[in-house]
């Protein structure tokens, strides 16, 4: 391979992540040649090499493969003559005095790539989502800062990372000037371990303190890293205290992640958390009509039945992922053989992922679940007693029985100690009416319903 087809292969590649990234973090390499299916380039320092191989070698090698050019795996090397002294590109996160205080500097930012397909324009909106929708688009309007740190929280494939990612090109679009970094809370552990290792902790906190806004996407993996939470901490209250806005994402609320220590937890929970619901019909079908829709334009002159994606959205409910990458893997096997899209051919194409859609919760599922929620003995659950902190748990555990089965009343009852229907029937009005006006149970039963339908 060639110094000319590796400078076609990086005319792609800025394309796909970026000119500011690719001037980062593409730029510097130097091509050193393909051998035996690994692709060699020479890197001005090893951090700056493992930083590459960790968020850029996948796109790089599936590029040069997609050239003709057999990658299998990357190399990055520091040349054996390569100055003691380490290069600037080594220490990104100084600041450079001859640049405008508030120059983006994105050199200085390598957080995550974004994803220029998670915009607001391509996210879509429904009840189980449009709290978190508006607060995102409040954030990301700019302007004073009303809500620190915006909190996002819901189960895989419900939009939190689309809307992180629609929150930082917005906010590049509308002032280009503010230094925007986002990135997981593991890239921010690796980051600050490396610091350590290289001792550039100074360049470390000056880095993440600097920033307008900090972007942390799935926090929940800094829980129990103890000098990580720490300097996470302090990070996090210098950025308040500088009123720059912060936005992080998990998967369940601050004050339910296991080993995240509990001044964390607090400065979590004193701007606004948000709850991402499990989608609905309505949503899920709305997001397999915009994809349809993409995907039409793609596959010229392929048809789609009435009624599958209907079928699709009642069908498939785990999460928006594996919704859009059945309708994906649908539309790519009708173009390969030529027919049209019918709920025939869905079915065919689709057998394994529907299977594993069909799996049934069943009511002693339910009832292990909420009795470990609740810290209350599986057998008191379907027992007699009707002590408050039993007979509560009891009346959700037929709540959910009632929701997220098709048994019957008479056929719950007698998985609850052979109660009459009647008494199911209390028990689920009872929960209905208080998760109105009490919202710890209401949390509870988020949080519950989000566990028994993962």
């Amino acid at each position: 391979m060639t110094h000319e087809a590796w400078g076609k292969v990086c005319e792609t590649l800025a394309k796909r992540i970026g000119k500011n990234n690719f001037t980062s973090w593409i730029e510097p390499l130097r091509w050193a040649g393909l051998r035996d299916g690994v692709a060699r380039f020479e890197v001005p320092t090893t951090f700056f090499g493992d930083w590459v191989s960790r968020n850029y070698s996948d796109h790089i090698l599936g590029l040069l493969n997609a050239e003709g050019h057999a990658a299998g795996r990357a190399e990055f090397f520091v040349p054996l003559n390569a100055p003691a002294a380490a290069p600037a590109s080594e220490k990104p996160s100084r600041p450079t005095a001859a640049k405008p205080a508030r120059a983006r500097n994105d050199e200085e930012l390598p957080g995550a790539t974004l994803d220029a397909r998670f915009t607001f324009d391509s996210f879509v909106v429904g009840k189980p989502n449009e709290l978190a929708h508006a607060a995102a688009r409040r954030v990301a309007e700019g302007g004073p800062v009303t809500f620190n740190p915006l909190f996002l929280y819901g189960g895989v494939g419900l939009g939190k990372t689309h809307l992180m990612h629609a929150i930082a090109h917005e906010l590049q679009s509308r002032q280009p000037h503010l230094r925007v970094l986002y990135l997981s809370a593991e890239q921010f552990m690796y980051r600050f371990v490396q610091a350590l290792r290289d001792k550039q902790i100074m360049d470390f906190k000056e880095l993440f303190r600097s920033v307008d806004v900090l972007m942390v996407d799935d926090v929940q993996f800094i829980a129990g890293k103890d000098s990580t939470q720490e300097e996470f901490f302090h990070t996090f209250n210098a950025l308040i205290d500088q009123n720059k806005q912060i936005v992080i994402s998990a998967d369940r609320a601050p004050g339910e992640i296991k080993d995240l220590e509990d001044r964390i937890k607090s400065r979590l929970q004193s701007g606004l958390v948000v709850d991402l619901h499990p989608t609905d019909y309505e949503l899920r079908l709305g997001i397999l009509q915009q994809k349809a829709e993409f995907y039409r334009q793609q596959y010229k002159g392929l048809a789609i039945s009435t009624g599958v994606l209907e079928f699709l959205a009642h069908r498939i409910t785990t999460n928006v992922r594996v919704l859009e990458g059945a309708l994906t893997r649908l539309f790519a096997f009708a173009s390969l053989v030529g027919r049209e899209i019918t709920l025939e051919l869905a079915q065919d194409c689709l057998a394994d992922i529907l299977r594993a859609s069909d799996r049934k919760l069943t009511i002693e599922e339910i009832q292990r679940k909420v009795a470990e929620h609740y810290n209350i003995r599986l057998s008191d659950m379907i027992g007699p007693k009707r002590l408050r902190n039993i007979a509560r748990p009891r009346q959700v555990a037929m709540y959910f029985a009632k929701q997220l089965t098709s048994r019957s009343l008479p056929e719950i009852g007698r998985r609850f100690g052979g109660r009459d229907h009647t008494t199911i029937m209390h028990g689920v009005r009872k929960i209905e009416e208080l998760m109105t006006t009490d919202s710890q149970l209401s949390d509870d039963l988020q949080l519950l319903r989000r566990q028994l339908q993962a």
